[in-house]
Formats: structure tokens, C-alpha cells, sequence
């Protein structure tokens, strides 16, 4: 292979990316020794370089090994045998060769180097590119075709090739960016289609011009970088790509800055690593007080960023100068004052008001107050307020007018975030405050609250118990306090309304329900005449020691016994509302009076709160006793309590339980109880007595009243069943199957729409209504017809079926007579006038009933 140079210079030297292979001063690639190849390909990168310009160029070489490599621009050498060499425009890849005794030998295939086709070429189209033939063309006729991406698979026909000829042609420019080679195959078959030769591939390779411009990933960049920061400091990286071959010029992409704004403090603040697009800074003086935000302009360019030749593209980066805390905040002012009333809290006095000239809001700018001194107690704080950064004085624990009337503080600001190195706090940095306290009306209050005091329960009313005074915080004002009860809930005790002296208005019961663990708890309102009043209050516990003055109570009340004697006794002990040393041990004995109480019972000491109650005799009758045994109790003095504890006496089983008849007996009934219970039970048969008596009466009275009309006429529930008339000859023109009931109801169901007698139930889905009442007892006609017509006014459905029905004339000559006359015959002659004031319908009905014998 040979390389030729494009420049004019002779001096181009070439070198390669391999030891094994060196190039002349003429461009001709030679091995340096004999080579074993490995693989059927091999890729150098041979380099021309002009030491004058230092201009470099890049070319790669692709080898095929094989027997023997021939390109087209070398000199051929002939080989017996072997047809004249080709023509400079011809490829011959596929040779075959003989020996002299006419045996065929080994084909050996002619392999084409790889095609360059520059891109975005102006044609004219289609443009040849190579041509192919076999050395069987002088034999036989041969049919060429190409197949792979590019010829018959897509993007379809950019290459195309005569068949005849074996010229190939490309049919369009070329892109690299869309495609940058292509692999084809070449085949040679006979007009059979019969293969001649074996395929060859072909390599076409995309030749990239610079037609594309460097694009920046984004159009705008934010980075950022400290104020104050050195210079060096990195701040941001803009990258822009060139679809260009990267591994020539055309792709190489440089950088640098166009613009800059502000140009503050310096015109050239930052600068651009012209290959990795990262941005530093350049020079120092970055203040973000003075210049917050730059506006930098990059371009990128191709060609190594030569601008003569190169394409360039340009983006925006905003870099924002971010605060540090390089000031410190100041007070406004040395001084502030303000004023409180005393025993007030959470009461802002006065606001401090700072300046910082970092940015608001950020740990650079927010302060935060501090008192240094001039408050050893505790009774101010500094918060800050998060929105006007101030510092609000605040009264956290209340003030005493009475022992500070001023208080000088002296505060001190400081951020949140520390300061920056090298940044000294400012002497404006503390200020000083002066805090007045105002004078205001406090409530007096009980120096011993809750006050407690020791007597004992049932000192007389009028006792002086103790003197419950309070006293005013006001000492610079004259002031009164007069003293009040708030809180006592029994009523037992007075206070003196000036000086606070407390007495007895009733005795002192420590048993009281009032009493609490012994103690009794009021609660007094002491009060000054100040502007406006003001009042405390106090607590006076009273403990009240016990003193015998209840007598014991002796429990149980009642018990039972069997009427023998055996080890069934009854356990009997005391209660005492005192306490120790007031109650127990308890003393039990039986009273001497009268005297069977100890005939028949007999008590033995168990302990001194416990006692049994037994019988002293062997036997006593089953009953009910009233056993009084005196309870004293170890009080000083002691006192006693006779009480009485009801006994039952009752027969017992073999186990000492009392037995069930046992138990009635023993409850002993007394003979005017029992008559008493006999009575009731007479009263309440008698009284059953009567009732069912009373029932019988009433239902003989219903049965045996009269009817309003005759019972045969009475046609109420009955069923009447009438033979037909007949009639005579004037009334035969007449259908009575419509006075029949009817068998079927086709006649009626398809009788036309609009005609219907009035005596006919109507046909089709009809709406449900409550039901009629239940006729009533015969005995009472009128509420009967009363009801009945409440509830045929009340029922859409009840016409024609409860009222009168008209029927059409019968005819005379019949010996049946017709359905009025006899109606009116067996009416005979009551009076049915009153039936017109029961409404329209049966007005009709009386007309027809008493107008005579007329139909």
C-alpha cells in the first residue's frame, strides 16, 4: 500500500501505530520482517506530520490477509499462466489458475481494499465507485449483483451495480452521522443464475466532512461559587458534543468565553478550560453584596477551535455569587428602652431592631440575641422575630415593683452560622436596655396557705379557733383588707371581717360527713380597696381529735338459732363511729331486767371486739326473740348502748341448718295476721264473682234486644236466590242472561271501549283499599248503615255494588210480580223517612221505599 500526502511539501514524515510495519519517505507501507498474521484482518493507523507547519494527519489502513494482495494503484506483475493485468479502474477479484498438465488448481480470490466515499458529495449521481470482474467474463456471459444494507436490505438502493459490467455506483450524497460504512457482498453468477464465482465482500467506508455544528446539552447553565472565594476555584462544567467524527478535527471540539456581565470588579473574573468546558475563577474580589449574579457566555467550537474554519455554537451560564457570613449584625442603635407591669409574663417590652447585610433569611442573616448582663434572675429573653429579624424582649418570669423598679440589660447579636474566617465580630454588635417596672394594685395574700390548726371535736360555738390574717404586697400604698368566707361547707365557722379572727358558729363533729381523714377544709377571701380591688385567697385546714362521744351500735341485728342447744351459736361484735382509743375492747353483757333474757341466753367472751351469743336452757320453742345486750365501749369515760338483736329459733337438721317447715314456723304469724290474708283472699274472689256475673248479664242483654225491622226481612248476610221471571210477551225483546251471573267474561272483555252498564263490575286490575269494617251486632241497625256508609263514601269501588241498582222494564203479565213490589210488600208499613238525612244515596232509597207501590 502507498500513501500520498495532499500538501506539496516533501518533507512529510510518516510513522505507524505498529513495530512491524514502517513507511517510506514516498508513502509505501512495508513490513520490517516476515510475519505470521493471526486473523484475515489487520488495522494500522498511519500518521503524516509536517515538522515545519506541525500539522498532523491520521489515515487507517485495513488489511485482508489472504495469498496474495493486489490494490489497483500498484504495479501488477505478470504470472504464467495468468490473463494481463487489469486496467486502473478494474478490481479483479475472482482468478482461477491451471498447472501445465491441465489439472485445476486451488481458486484463489482476489480481495478488494475497503472504498472511501466522502459525504455530502455534489454527484452528479449516480457516481461510480469501483468495478468488478471476473476473469470467466471472456468465457461466458456473467450477471453481477450486490446485496447487504444499502443495496437490497434498507436504506434500499444506495448502491447499485451494472450487471453486465460490474460497475458499481453509489446513487445519493452520503451522511456519515446516519451511517458511517457498509458491508456488500458482490456475486457473479451465469445467465443460469448458476454461480460462478464465490461472493466477495466489500467495505465502504463514509469519509466525514465538518458539517455539523457543536450543540451544548443545555442551552442555559446555573452553577454557583462563593463570595470571596480564590482564584482557581472551580465553579461549573459546560459540555457541548459534535456529531462529527470526535477522532478527526471535524469533531474536536475547544472552548471559551465571549462575554462576561457584569464586568465587576473585573472584566475577566473567570476562565474556561478551552477541552473540558470547566469554569474557574480567575480572579479574586467575588462579593455577593455588591455583584449577586454573571451572565457568561460560552462558545464552542469545532476544528480545534479554530474560528477560521471551525463551526461554533454558543450557551448561557448564570453563576450566582452564594452568601457567606463575611458581616456580622449590627444594633441600629446603643440604646433601648421600654416599661412592664409588674407580675405580668410573656409581655413583649421593647424590640431590637439589626442589620445585617447578608442575604435575608439564611443562617448568614437570621441573628440571635443573647443577655449578657444586667438580669442575674432570669426574667427577660430575646427571641427573634423570623420575619423582620428583630429581637422581641420578652418577660418570661414576673417582675416585682416592690423590689426592682428598673432593670439595665445589655445584649449582645450574633447569626445563626458563624462567621466567615477572618470576619471580626463589630463593636455594634451589644446595646444596651433600660426596662422600667410599673406599680400596679396586687392582691393580698395568706403567708401560710394552707394554713393547719389541731382541736378537739365538740368545742362550744363561740371558740376562738385562730387568727387567719393576709397580708398586702403594696407596701407604697394604703390600703384596707377586710376578710370574707369563700368556702365552708358544714357552716361551723365565723371570721372577723378585719382583723381575720376565726371562731366556732357551731359544734365540730369529727364523724361528720364533712370530715375528710379528720380534717375539715373552708376557704377565706381576703380583699384590699385598691383601683381595681384585688383579692386572694386562703385555705384553713382544721384536724379534729376524736373524743368519746359515740356509744357502740352492736352488729349483727339479726342471727338465728336452733331451738336445742349444740354448737351452733351466734357470733356477735360492736361498731363505734370514734376512733382509737374510743372504741374497742368492747364489753357484752345480758341486762338483768328482764329476767328470762338471762334464763334463757348466756354470752361468752371470745376476744375484745368479738362475742357468742348462745342458750343457756336445753330447750326453747321455735320463734322470733328480742335479746337486749349492752355494748360498753373503752372510751374515757366509757360509754354503753343497750341493743337489741332479733333471734329466730328454729328446728334444725342433723347438720344444725334450720329446716324449711322450721323456718315458717319459726317466723311465728300471729292469728291477726293470718285473718288478715284470709280476708284479702274473699274480697278478691268475690270480686271475680261479680265480674263474670256482669259479663253473662250483658251478653243476654245483646242477644235478647230487637231489631229495628223484622228478622225475615232482615236480609243482611243472607243470600237470596230469585227464579227467573219469565215476564210476559212485552218483555221477551230482553236479554236476561245480563240479570245472571255470568259464566264467562269474554262477552265483557270484548265488548267495545266506552260501553258499559252501570251494573256491571268493572273489569282489569282494580287498586287495593282498606277492607270494611266487620258488620256489626244486628242490634244496633243504625251504627251498622252509619259505618257502612263511612265506608262506601271512603271506597272508589263500592258503586253500583252497595247502592241501588236500576233495572230496565220487565214487563207485565208476570205472576212473580217484580223485585220492588215485592220489597215494598214485605216492607209493609214502617216509616223510611229518616234515611234521607244519611247522605244522596239513601235518599233515593227512601223514595223508593216509602213512595208506595210505584217502581
Amino acid at each position: 500500500v502507498k500513501f500520498n500526502s495532499c500538501g506539496a511539501n516533501k518533507g512529510i514524515r510518516y510513522e505507524t501505530n505498529s513495530l512491524d510495519f514502517k513507511v517510506r519517505a514516498d508513502g509505501t507501507v512495508y513490513a520490517v520482517h516476515q510475519l505470521q498474521m493471526p486473523s484475515k484482518q489487520m488495522i494500522l493507523v498511519v500518521t503524516a506530520w509536517d515538522p515545519q507547519t506541525r500539522d498532523r494527519w491520521e489515515a487507517i489502513a485495513r488489511f485482508l490477509v489472504g495469498e496474495k494482495l493486489q490494490h489497483s494503484g500498484h504495479k501488477h506483475q505478470n504470472v504464467p499462466g495468468e490473463g494481463p493485468p487489469p486496467q486502473s479502474d478494474t478490481l479483479l477479484p475472482w482468478r482461477q489458475h491451471h498447472n501445465a498438465n491441465g489439472l485445476r488448481r486451488q481458486k484463489r480470490d482476489w480481495v478488494i481494499p475497503p472504498i472511501n466515499v466522502p459525504e455530502n458529495s455534489r454527484g452528479p449521481f449516480p457516481q461510480q465507485l469501483v468495478r468488478i470482474r471476473s476473469d470467466k467474463d471472456k468465457e461466458i456471459h456473467i450477471r453481477y449483483s450486490i446485496t447487504g444494507v444499502g443495496a437490497d436490505q434498507p436504506p434500499m438502493e444506495v448502491f447499485s451495480i451494472d450487471p453486465v459490467s460490474g460497475r458499481m455506483y453509489v446513487t445519493r450524497p452520503m451522511d456519515r452521522e446516519e451511517r458511517a460504512s457498509y458491508h456488500l457482498r458482490a456475486h457473479a453468477v451465469d445467465m443460469n443464475g448458476n454461480k460462478v464465482e464465490n461472493p466477495i465482500d466489500l467495505y465502504i467506508y463514509v469519509i466525514d466532512m465538518n458539517d455539523n455544528r457543536p450543540e451544548f446539552i443545555n442551552q442555559v447553565y446555573n452553577g454557583s461559587v462563593d463570595e470571596g472565594s480564590k482564584p482557581g476555584t472551580y465553579v461549573m462544567t459546560v459540555t457541548a458534543n459534535d456529531a462529527d467524527d470526535s477522532t478527526t478535527a471535524n469533531g474536536m471540539v475547544r472552548y471559551r468565553i465571549v462575554t462576561q456581565t457584569p464586568q465587576s470588579p473585573s472584566q475577566n473574573m473567570f476562565t474556561i478550560n478551552s477541552e473540558t468546558g470547566d469554569i474557574v475563577t480567575v480572579a479574586a474580589g467575588l462579593d455577593r453584596e455588591k455583584v449577586q449574579q454573571y451572565i457568561v457566555i460560552v462558545q464552542a467550537t469545532d476544528m480545534e477551535g479554530n474560528l477560521n474554519y471551525g463551526l461554533s455554537n454558543t450557551a448561557t451560564a448564570i453563576i450566582t455569587v452564594t452568601d457567606v457570613n463575611d458581616n456580622p449584625p449590627e444594633f441600629t442603635t446603643s440604646t433601648y428602652s421600654g416599661e412592664v407591669p409588674e407580675n405580668r409574663v410573656e409581655v413583649v417590652v421593647a424590640n431590637l431592631t439589626v442589620m445585617d447585610r447578608d442575604q435575608p433569611h439564611s443562617p448568614n442573616w437570621n441573628a440571635i440575641y443573647r443577655i449578657i448582663s444586667g438580669d442575674p434572675s432570669g426574667h427577660f429573653t430575646v427571641r427573634t422575630d423570623p420575619v423582620t429579624n428583630e429581637g422581641m424582649v420578652t418577660v418570661v418570669k414576673a417582675v416585682d415593683y416592690e423590689m426592682n423598679r428598673a432593670f439595665m440589660l445589655t445584649v449582645m447579636v450574633s447569626n445563626q452560622a458563624p462567621l466567615a474566617s477572618g470576619i471580626q465580630m463589630s463593636f455594634q454588635s451589644t446595646a444596651g436596655v433600660t426596662i422600667s417596672v410599673m406599680d400596679v394594685n396586687e392582691a393580698p395574700y395568706f403567708p401560710t396557705n394552707h394554713k393547719l390548726i389541731r382541736l378537739e371535736e365538740g368545742v362550744p360555738t363561740g371558740t376562738v379557733l385562730t387568727t387567719f390574717s393576709a397580708v398586702d404586697p403594696d407596701r407604697f400604698m394604703q390600703q384596707a383588707v377586710r376578710y370574707s368566707k369563700l368556702s365552708d361547707p358544714a357552716n361551723w365557722l365565723n371570721i372577723n371581717a378585719t382583723n381575720g379572727q376565726i371562731t366556732t358558729a357551731a359544734v365540730l363533729d369529727r364523724e361528720s360527713d364533712y370530715i375528710k381523714n379528720n380534717v375539715y377544709e373552708a376557704t377565706f377571701l381576703a380583699a384590699d380597696n385598691g383601683i381595681p380591688p384585688a383579692s386572694g385567697t386562703g385555705t384553713l385546714q382544721i384536724y379534729l381529735i376524736d373524743i368519746n362521744d359515740n356509744a357502740p351500735e352492736l352488729l349483727p341485728k339479726e342471727a338465728q338459732i336452733c331451738e336445742k342447744p349444740n354448737v351452733n351459736v351466734i357470733n356477735i361484735t360492736a361498731a363505734d363511729a370514734d376512733i382509737d382509743p374510743n372504741v374497742g375492747p368492747f364489753v357484752f353483757e345480758l341486762p338483768s331486767v328482764p329476767s328470762a333474757v338471762r334464763k334463757n341466753w348466756t354470752i361468752t367472751r371470745l376476744n375484745g371486739d368479738y362475742a357468742q351469743l348462745s342458750l343457756r336452757i336445753m330447750y326453747l320453742e321455735a320463734g322470733v326473740y328480742d335479746v337486749p345486750i349492752i355494748v360498753t365501749d373503752s372510751g374515757n369515760p366509757p360509754l354503753y348502748n343497750t341493743s337489741v338483736i332479733k333471734v329466730k329459733v328454729c328446728p334444725c337438721d342433723e347438720n344444725g341448718d334450720c329446716t324449711t317447715i322450721g323456718a315458717v314456723a319459726a317466723a311465728g304469724l300471729g292469728t291477726g295476721a293470718i285473718i288478715a290474708i284470709l280476708i284479702c283472699i274473699i274480697i278478691l274472689l268475690t270480686m271475680v264473682l261479680l265480674f263474670v256475673v256482669w259479663m253473662k248479664r250483658r251478653e243476654k242483654e245483646r242477644h235478647t234486644k230487637q231489631l229495628l225491622i223484622d228478622p225475615e226481612d232482615d236480609v243482611r248476610d243472607n243470600i237470596l236466590k230469585y227464579d227467573e221471571e219469565g215476564g210476559g210477551e212485552e218483555d221477551q225483546d230482553y236479554d236476561l242472561s245480563q240479570l245472571q251471573q255470568p259464566e264467562t267474561m269474554d262477552h265483557v272483555l270484548n265488548k267495545a271501549p266506552g260501553v258499559r252498564r252501570v251494573d256491571e263490575r268493572p273489569i282489569g286490575a282494580e287498586p287495593q283499599y282498606p277492607i270494611r269494617p266487620v258488620i256489626p251486632h244486628p242490634g244496633d241497625i243504625g251504627d251498622f248503615i252509619n259505618e257502612g256508609l263511612r265506608a262506601a263514601d271512603n271506597d272508589p269501588t263500592a258503586p253500583p255494588y252497595d247502592s241501588l241498582l236500576v233495572f230496565d222494564y220487565e214487563g207485565s203479565g208476570s205472576t212473580a210480580g217484580s223485585v220492588s213490589s215485592l220489597n215494598s210488600s214485605s216492607s209493609g208499613d214502617q216509616d223510611y223517612d229518616y234515611l234521607n238525612d244519611w247522605g244522596p244515596r239513601f235518599k233515593k232509597l227512601a223514595d223508593m221505599y216509602g213512595g208506595g207501590e210505584e217502581d
